[in-house]
């Protein structure tokens, strides 16, 4: 009979949610086990973190779910690599979604997905995480999808002082030359940014 490592699975579950974290029920209906069971294996992993003193994560329960957390005594080491340039970096596909949302503000994820042709849960995610992006409001219509736009901190970021001093795009431009001349825009400031 095969020995299950819960600790293993849990862990790598917890990782997975990130911030959102896992109730109880959920560790619960994942594992296949009952309650009971799954608060046993929590308690056994959260003992597993506080015994070994080398790593440098622990599981915190916060508003009723389990997450992993850096320890505190690693604060100063976090803070440098969130002030490091090379964080501020975004990647092709933020660009790419930030500089839709830009031009075409304010819009739905659904419509930068049609723009894109691809996903882009995660480069929002990014832009909001960085204050690039906020939701703006709600789009009229079944579903009442969240609406998306620039922020104050978007200016900031590129140094301009109103979403007017975006490059202009020609009259009948289409969604791709909009794409084209956006990444352009974005990628200079990027690069003067994080040289």
């Amino acid at each position: 009979m095969e020995i299950v490592n819960w600790n293993s699975i849990l862990e790598s579950l917890l990782f997975a949610a990130g911030d959102e974290g896992l109730s109880l029920k959920q560790v619960a209906e994942v594992l296949e086990v009952n309650e009971l069971k799954a608060s046993e294996i929590i308690e056994d992993l959260k003992i597993e973190y506080e015994r070994d003193t080398k790593r440098g994560i622990m599981m915190v329960q916060l508003a009723g779910t389990y997450q992993l957390a850096t320890k505190k005594e690693n604060a100063a080491y976090l803070k440098k690599l969130v002030d490091s340039p090379h964080t501020s970096t975004l990647s092709q596909a933020a660009l790419e979604t930030l500089a839709i949302i830009a031009y075409k503000q304010p819009i739905t994820r659904a419509e930068i997905e049609e723009i894109r042709g691809v996903k882009t849960e995660r480069p929002l995610h990014t832009l909001m995480a960085k204050a690039l992006i906020k939701e703006v409001g709600r789009a009229e219509g079944t579903g009442r999808a969240y609406l998306y736009g620039t922020t104050k901190e978007f200016l900031d970021y590129f140094g301009l002082k109103s979403i007017e001093e975006l490059p202009q795009l020609p009259d009948k431009a289409d969604d791709e030359f909009i794409q084209e001349e956006a990444d352009l825009f974005f990628e200079k400031f990027s690069e003067t940014i994080n040289s």
